[in-house]
This record gives structure tokens, C-alpha cells and sequence, in this order.
């Protein structure tokens, strides 16, 4: 678990390591094949990893798409760099909150699973990924507010409850909305546009997930 952290932190830090991840996630032979997710371990670092994908590509891509050939200007202003830093780590916490739900209802789909381990076995995640992030110093004051509330979220999740579809997504594509640092009444306009690129950007994640999760091997390691 220690270099997936290390890397989520690296990119949410790092726009320009967000394309090299956005490389690798498109990358043909990635899409070909999808490495199997038959453990704890496994499910954590495609949380992480999907997560700040996600998070990193709908922020600095309506970031783009607004600020037109200006948008290299974006990262010479300071106030307005603070601003972004703020949105994209909150961005970031409201895209684990929703994959960790949506892969929670993805294990109660099986059989044997028991809503206490499952439950159990995402809260850990959660709270791991979290603890390793810690509290980054540009992440801004309601950090910690925000992380709890993911924390709040899971605690009072039913994850049989949870379909495979957009049902879990609830919570990314108001965040954008909320805390990107784009004026209120061009929010105001972009909103459904907005809500719906996150939407769309989870498409692929939510498949590859589907895919890739071998929850027979996941729930017989927890045993």
C-alpha cells in the first residue's frame, strides 16, 4: 500500500503527473486486458488510483475547457492556485466517497458476502488511504471536515442497497459544481454539463471495475 498513496499524493500535487497517469489509464493494451482485483490490496490501490483520476481530469478539465488559451495563465496567479488546490483535493475526497460505495454494493452482489464484512472490509480501505494522505498542507482548512463526512457516509451505507449504476456517483459531480473556482453565475450555467462530464468519466471506471473484481477471491481472504 505504500507507493499507491505515495503516487495518489504525487498527482493530486502534480498536473502534469495527472497526463502521465491519463496516459497510462488509456494506454491500448491497459484496455485490452484488466488486471484482476483478487485482494484487499488490490481493491485499495484501483480505489486510490481511479479516484484521483477522476477527481484530477473533471477539475482541470473544466478548468480548461473555461479558461480557453488562458488556461496556462491559470497557474501564475497565486490566489487563484490556492483556490484550486482547495477544490481539487475536496473534489478528490467526494470521488473516493463514491468509489468505495459503488465497489461496497459491487461485493454484496455476490452471494456469499455479508454486509458487516463488506462493510467493514471499505471502511478500512477508506480509513487507511486516508491516514496515509494525512492532512496536505494546501488542502485547506475544511480538509478534515470533509474527510469525516466520507468517513460518515460509509459508516451509514447499505451497501445492499447499492445498484450498479450511477446510484453511488452522488456526491463527485456536485463537488465540481460547488468547489471549483470558476465565478457562481458560470457555474450556474454549466451545472448539468458539469454533473454530467463526471457522470461520463465514471463510465469507464465503473466498467473496469465490474470486470476486474473477482469478489469470490476477495471475500474468501477475508475468512
Amino acid at each position: 500500500m505504500a507507493e499507491t498513496p505515495r503516487r495518489l499524493i504525487d498527482v493530486l500535487l502534480n498536473p502534469s503527473a495527472l497526463w502521465q497517469l491519463v496516459r497510462e489509464y488509456f494506454d491500448i493494451s491497459r484496455l485490452r486486458k484488466t488486471t484482476p482485483i483478487r485482494d484487499k490490496q488490490a481493491l485499495s490501490e484501483f480505489i486510490s488510483t481511479r479516484a484521483s483520476f477522476v477527481a484530477q481530469t473533471s477539475l482541470y478539465g473544466y478548468l480548461r475547457t473555461r479558461a480557453g488559451m488562458r488556461y496556462p495563465e491559470l497557474f501564475d496567479d497565486d490566489p487563484f492556485v490556492i483556490s484550486i488546490n482547495i477544490a481539487k483535493w475536496q473534489m478528490w475526497l467526494a470521488c473516493l466517497s463514491d468509489l468505495a460505495v459503488y465497489a461496497g454494493g459491487l461485493l454484496m452482489k455476490n452471494p456469499q458476502a455479508k454486509e458487516k464484512v463488506v462493510a467493514d472490509l471499505i471502511k478500512d480501505i477508506v480509513n487507511k488511504i486516508l491516514e496515509e494522505t494525512g492532512r496536505p498542507e494546501d488542502a485547506g482548512d475544511k480538509f478534515f471536515e470533509s474527510a469525516n463526512q466520507v468517513r460518515q457516509r460509509l459508516a451509514l451505507c447499505e451497501f445492499q442497497n447499492i445498484s450498479d449504476n450511477e446510484q453511488a456517483f452522488s456526491h463527485s459531480p456536485p463537488a465540481l459544481v460547488e468547489w471549483a473556482p470558476i465565478i457562481d453565475e458560470l457555474k450556474k450555467m454549466d451545472e448539468d454539463i458539469v454533473i454530467n462530464s463526471v457522470r461520463f468519466r465514471w463510465q469507464k471506471v465503473r466498467q473496469d471495475l465490474r470486470q476486474a473484481l473477482d469478489s469470490d477471491e476477495i471475500l474468501n481472504s477475508l475468512n
